[in-house]
């Protein structure tokens, strides 16, 4: 396994749609699991392909930190349902460092994808889950959470107004 490099906005790659992975081979599992170590490398939840220059549908994210939780991959996935109720919640992306937004989306989901052992399967997802798979899923597209977010910001000003509101609450 190898870290990859990771897109950064501003490069065309991130604005273009993704064409189907297509079956699960040897050497697309190799991406996956490269894209899993850089995700971890960088400290992020999710990657999606484009975000290391791949333009195939498939993405991988992990959701709970810690080495042992689920890391799911999202081969050729499909949202079949939105819910109806949103909220708006913060985010960054790894392919726009330092930057952090305020983003509505649905607070459930299901999912339709392909796994690594070549079968596909249906996933809900709820609440912060949910947002992360959403967010990936909009790279596929060439959408970034720049797009949908409002006040964006430095997340440096986000981490010292929080330091200030511990310090207040002491």
């Amino acid at each position: 396994m190898a870290t990859r490099r990771v897109v950064v906005e501003g490069e065309e790659v991130l604005r273009k749609h993704a064409k189907s992975a297509g079956p699960v081979t040897p050497h697309l599992k190799e991406i996956l699991q490269d894209m899993v170590e850089t995700m971890r490398e960088e400290n992020g939840v999710g990657l999606a392909a484009p975000q290391v220059g791949i333009m195939r549908r498939m993405f991988v994210a992990q959701p709970d930190p810690g080495d042992d939780a689920t890391v799911y991959y999202m081969i050729d996935p499909v949202i079949t349902h939105y819910s109806e109720e949103k909220e708006w919640g913060v985010e960054g992306c790894l392919s726009v460092p330092d930057m952090v937004g305020d983003v509505e989306r649905s607070v459930a989901i299901k999912i339709e994808a392909t796994g690594l052992d070549g079968e596909r399967r249906e996933f809900d997802f709820e609440g912060f889950e949910a947002r992360v798979m959403q967010h990936e899923y909009d790279h596929l597209d060439g959408i970034l959470y720049t797009d949908k977010c409002r006040n964006l910001r430095s997340a440096f000003e986000e981490d010292e107004e929080d330091i200030e509101e511990d310090a207040e609450t002491k």
